[in-house]
C-alpha cells in the first residue's frame, strides 16, 4: 500500500505514476471523499469535546443542588449525536482504504514505459542455443514415455494437474535440492519451512487480497485458509508486525514450497504441458532489506536466480518488465526467461521484484534505525530460485537425445546417484 500521505499531499504525482501503468485514478472521488473525511472528524472532535464540557457540568450542577435532567439530557443526545458521526467516520475511512488498497505500486524511475510484455525491455543474454541434427520435442512428447502423465493427473484432480513417476520425479526432487544447496550454502540465505495454506491478513499483507482473490484458492472453513500462490507469502509474513534489530539485517529466507494457483485469467492459454499447472514446485527467495539497500538487493538477489541457469547450462535472457507488465505491488521486476526448443521461444522461469515498502506498509514490517532509534518501514524483495516444473521441462528440452532419451546436466548427477541419462 502507498503512504496515505501522498494521495493528501502529492495527489497529482499519484496520478502521473499510475497514468505509466495505463490506470486512470479518480481523483475527484477521492478528494470529495477525503474532504468530508475532514469535516466529519473534526466534527467528532467537536462533539467529544462538548460532551466532555456537559458531564462536567453535570457534577458541578448537581453539587449546587441544581436541577441536572436537562444536562443528562443534552449529554445522552451528544452521545446519540457522536456516535453517529464516529459510524459514518469509520465508513467513510472504510471507502478510504479499499481506494488505496486497489491502488498499485509506484513504478522505479528505471522502469521503460510500454503497455505489454511486447514492450519489456531485453537487457541480455547467456548461453547457446542448443543445435540438434534432428527436430527436437517439447517436454509433453518427451515426458509421456519417461513417466510424465497429464491423463493421470486429470483422473486424479482435473485439467492443469500432473503425475511425474520414475526418474522424472527424481530428476524434479534433484533440481530442488541443487538451487537449496547452492543458495543456503552459496548465496547465504536461510532455509525456511513454512505452512502451505495462509489466512487473509498474510495475503494481504503481500498483495494478492483484495484485489487478486479470484487466483487463489480457498479451504472452506471459519477463518478461511487460501493455498498458497507462492512461498512469498508466508515467508514475507515471516516479518509482519515486527521490528527487525537493524543487527539482523538483511534478512535472507530461502523456502522449497508446492504452489497453487487458480489460473482464473489465463482461461484457454497454455493448455498443454506444464507450463501453466494449477499446482507446482517453487523454490522461492525473500530478502528484507534497509531502503538504501534495496536496489542493489534487487541485482544480487536476480543474480542467485541466475546462477542456477547457469549451472545447468540453460541459455536464458534477461528481461525488464515494462510499466504496463509489472505486477501490483512491485515497483521494478526482471524476468529470466529459458530457452525452451520445443516452443522455440524464451518462455518465463523467474520472476524478481522489488517491492520497496509498499508491502512492508502492509504489512507493518519495520527495523530500528541506529541513527534515528525509531522504527522506519523495512524494503522486501523476492524471487523464483527457480520454478522447479519450469526447470525441469527446460532441461528435458535443451538435453533431448534423438531417441527420446534425456541427458542429466552435470551439476544434478550427484543429486541422482550418478545417472548420467534417463531412458
Amino acid at each position: 500500500m502507498l503512504d496515505p500521505r501522498l494521495f493528501r499531499s502529492e495527489l497529482e504525482l499519484v496520478q502521473q505514476q499510475l497514468k505509466r501503468r495505463g490506470i486512470e485514478f479518480d481523483a475527484d472521488s477521492y478528494m470529495a471523499l477525503e474532504s468530508r473525511r475532514k469535516d466529519i472528524q473534526v466534527r467528532t472532535q467537536d462533539l467529544q469535546n462538548e460532551r466532555n464540557t456537559r458531564s462536567k457540568a453535570i457534577g458541578q450542577a448537581k453539587a449546587k443542588g441544581e436541577d441536572i435532567q436537562p444536562l443528562l439530557d443534552q449529554v445522552q443526545d451528544l452521545g446519540d449525536q457522536l456516535k453517529a458521526a464516529e459510524t459514518e467516520l469509520a465508513e467513510i475511512q472504510s471507502e478510504l482504504n479499499a481506494i488505496m488498497e486497489g491502488v498499485p505500486n509506484i513504478l522505479d524511475e528505471s522502469v521503460p514505459a510500454g503497455k505489454s510484455e511486447a514492450d519489456n525491455v531485453e537487457i541480455g543474454r547467456w548461453g547457446e542455443l542448443p543445435e540438434f541434427d534432428f527436430t527436437p520435442k517439447d517436454h509433453v512428447d518427451l515426458g509421456e514415455p519417461l513417466g510424465m502423465n497429464f491423463e493421470l493427473g486429470a483422473k486424479i484432480a482435473g485439467a492443469r494437474f500432473v503425475v511425474l513417476a520414475g526418474k522424472l520425479a527424481t530428476l524434479q526432487r534433484a533440481i530442488i535440492q541443487l538451487m537449496l544447496d547452492t543458495h543456503i550454502n552459496e548465496h547465504g540465505y536461510q532455509e525456511t519451512y513454512v505452512p502451505f495454506m495462509a489466512n487473509a491478513e498474510s495475503l494481504r499483507g503481500t498483495g494478492q487480497l483484495p484485489k487478486f482473490e479470484a487466483d487463489l484458492f480457498t479451504v472452506k472453513n471459519d477463518p478461511t485458509f487460501y493455498l498458497i500462490p507462492t512461498a512469498e507469502v508466508p515467508v514475507t509474513n515471516i516479518v509482519r508486525d515486527v521490528i527487525v534489530d537493524a543487527k539482523q539485517m538483511p534478512l535472507k529466507y530461502v523456502c522449497h514450497s508446492p504452489c497453487f494457483r487458480s489460473e482464473a485469467g489465463a482461461y484457454g492459454s497454455d493448455v498443454r504441458g506444464m507450463i501453466r499447472q494449477h499446482q507446482f514446485e517453487k523454490v522461492e527467495l525473500v530478502q528484507i532489506v534497509t531502503p538504501e539497500l534495496s536496489a542493489q538487493a534487487h541485482e544480487e538477489l536476480t543474480g542467485h536466480a541466475e546462477a542456477i541457469l547457469k549451472k545447468l547450462n540453460l541459455p536464458y535472457r534477461k528481461v525488464l518488465l515494462c510499466a504496463g507488465d509489472t505486477g501490483f505491488s512491485s515497483s521494478k521486476t526482471y524476468d529470466l526467461e529459458v530457452w525452451l526448443p520445443g516452443q522455440q521461444k524464451y518462455r518465463e522461469i523467474s520472476s524478481c521484484s522489488n517491492f520497496k515498502d509498499f508491502q512492508a506498509r502492509r504489512l507493518q514490517a519495520r527495523w530500528r534505525s541506529p541513527e534515528t532509534g525509531k522504527p522506519e518501514l523495512v524494503h522486501t524483495l523476492n524471487g523464483s530460485g527457480l520454478a522447479a516444473g519450469r526447470t525441469l521441462i527446460a532441461i528435458m528440452e535443451n538435453y533431448q537425445n534423438e531417441d527420446g532419451s534425456i541427458t542429466v546436466p552435470v551439476a544434478l548427477r550427484q543429486y541422482m546417484g550418478g545417472v548420467e541419462c534417463i531412458r
